[in-house]
């Protein structure tokens, strides 16, 4: 037998909700052939077959909370499969119940503990200190790790953090409303959001662009561009070349808390929010500065489709400085947007609507987008935000200070 186990799912993420098995119990198996979905905080993955053989068990379920490390199904090795590492085998012995037949002696403080149980103590947070050791001289074992990992995925939420409960309806409202669990990352949206504004001194300060030299240059060779660099010119290249200029010169923005320090960030990893079937993400542009704009609109492309088909890895969200989203996409003619937590700033787009402006005295007709640039002002003074913005402003006004980097 060979145990389908959840793996490590990436920095700080410890618990995943299964999605559904691509094969059925029963069904043979190639070896890495994808098994079944995970849906974590972050990102959707697949869990390839360890080993070739027979689909012999499927322990959980299709929207069931599994934490890394537990245990998924086993395959029974078959003709393909034969042959097994020692290895592999002594992995597939399963892992102890949850609650010992009689007390396990606590591990003895100086007990040195296994590599397995180090790893997963790193991996999911879990304290072994804390968890109940059954092997010799009561230390724990990686079976005791997992164990342990399993029931505190499966406890309910803690009071520290109340779930919101609603009053009940009135029995003919109740019979047309239609009730559906919260995906993960839908929960892991509200809670994050809801953390950013329990902790960060959010302010948002706003502008308006004219866009009428971006939109002209963009006309102008938008055709060009196509043909020579393979992808579209839209206007977040513009975006996020203005505020990586902008960033260079307040970089506050571009900065965060850790503890009582400040953390100056001289490298400029820029998320990218994207709406999605599932959710918003933010998948990162990273070291935007070194990207030509022909460069960035490929990143974003790219990026935007993984988002989209759901193959965006956990690599792809994490270690962003910065985050533009735009609203305008979606008709938002103007909005707050709340931090990306731990960032500093977030800048906000929106649609672009021709308004009557006074130009030289005159009133003229232009294409204007408002701006909103929500910062951490714990982080970032005032007259940084405002500075930081009115640059934004000036760079899309005058595209050539992008071009030129001035």
């Amino acid at each position: 037998m060979t145990e389908i186990r959840v793996p490590a799912l990436g920095e700080s993420v410890t618990e995943a909700t299964v999605g559904r098995w691509f094969k059925q119990q029963g069904e043979a198996v190639k070896v890495d052939e994808p098994l079944v979905e995970l849906e974590t905080d972050k990102v959707t993955l697949e869990v390839p077959a360890p080993a070739a053989g027979v689909l012999s068990e499927m322990t959980v379920k299709a929207g069931d909370t599994v934490a890394v490390g537990a245990l998924l199904g086993q395959i029974q090795d078959g003709a393909a499969g034969a042959a097994a590492k020692p290895a592999a085998a002594a992995t597939a012995a399963p892992a102890p119940a949850p609650v010992p037949a009689k007390p396990a002696a606590a591990a003895p403080a100086d007990a040195q503990q296994a590599p397995s149980v180090r790893r997963l103590a790193a991996e999911t947070g879990t304290d072994p200190s804390g968890v109940a050791g059954s092997g010799k001289d009561g230390r724990v074992t990686k079976g005791d790790m997992l164990s342990a990992i399993e029931t505190a995925a499966a406890k309910p939420t803690p009071v520290g953090a109340p779930v919101q409960m609603r009053a009940p309806s009135p029995a003919d409202d109740a019979a047309r409303e239609e009730r559906v669990p919260m995906t993960r990352l839908r929960q892991t949206i509200a809670r994050r959001l809801k953390d950013a504004q329990n902790t960060a001194a959010m302010l948002t300060t706003y502008n308006e662009v004219d866009m009428s030299a971006v939109m002209a240059m963009r006309s102008q060779y938008k055709d060009l561009f196509e043909k020579k660099h393979g992808v579209k010119l839209g206007f977040m290249g513009f975006f996020a070349r203005a505020c990586i200029q902008a960033l260079k010169e307040v970089p506050a923005v571009n900065a965060e808390i850790d503890g009582n320090d400040l953390v100056y960030k001289n490298y400029y990893h820029i998320g990218v929010a994207v709406g999605t079937e599932r959710g918003l993400v933010v998948p990162v542009v990273r070291d935007a500065d070194h990207l030509s704009l022909a460069g960035i609109e490929k990143a974003i492309a790219g990026l935007g489709k993984k988002a989209r088909d759901g193959q965006l890895k956990i690599e792809d969200m994490q270690g962003g400085t910065f985050t533009i989203s735009n609203g305008g996409v979606y008709g938002s003619l103007m909005s707050m947007p709340i931090l990306n937590a731990p960032q500093s700033g977030i800048l906000g787009m929106h649609k672009i609507q021709e308004r009557p402006v006074v130009i030289g005295g005159k009133i003229e007709i232009r294409p204007m987008m408002y701006l909103a640039l929500t910062y951490d002002h714990r982080v970032v003074d005032g007259q940084g935000a405002v500075t930081f913005l009115v640059r934004v402003k000036e760079n899309l006004e005058d595209p050539a200070r992008i071009v030129l980097d001035l």
